[in-house]
């Protein structure tokens, strides 16, 4: 065991290897906030609307997201940032984790929630 920093500078070093170790931990496909981007996760375990809900409440929590759209038959919930924001998609991966779903994926798209939502629909008329 380390003993415990005294130093300012010792902290900052300490906190600083922290953070890196945590940023190892994440999936690869986990990405890092962007301006105007929106966050799209694959999502397991969804499997009805109470589940929807219960994402959503959690997701309208973070004082940064805008709209949401969650689409249960492919997994998928998308989060768009509000004008002038940006989401950090690690937070909102935690929000989703901590609501009892498990992350497949993470990635940060330039498609609006409205644009995310057309397409699942467009797919799913054409099967």
């Amino acid at each position: 065991m380390q003993p415990i920093p005294r130093s300012m500078s010792s902290l900052r070093r300490a906190g600083a290897g922290l953070l890196c170790a945590a940023a190892l931990l994440l999936p690869a496909s986990a990405a890092w906030s962007q301006p105007g981007s929106s966050v799209k996760l694959q999502v397991n375990g969804m499997v009805c609307s109470f589940c929807a809900q219960g994402i959503e409440k959690r997701l309208k929590g973070i004082p940064e997201a805008g709209p949401i759209f969650i689409d249960l038959r492919n997994k998928v919930v998308a989060v768009e940032p509000k004008a002038g924001k940006t989401l950090d998609s690690v937070r909102v991966a935690s929000e989703v984790r901590e609501a009892g779903y498990d992350i497949v994926a993470t990635e940060m798209v330039t498609q609006t929630v409205a644009q995310i939502r057309a397409e699942s629909r467009a797919a799913r008329q054409e099967r």
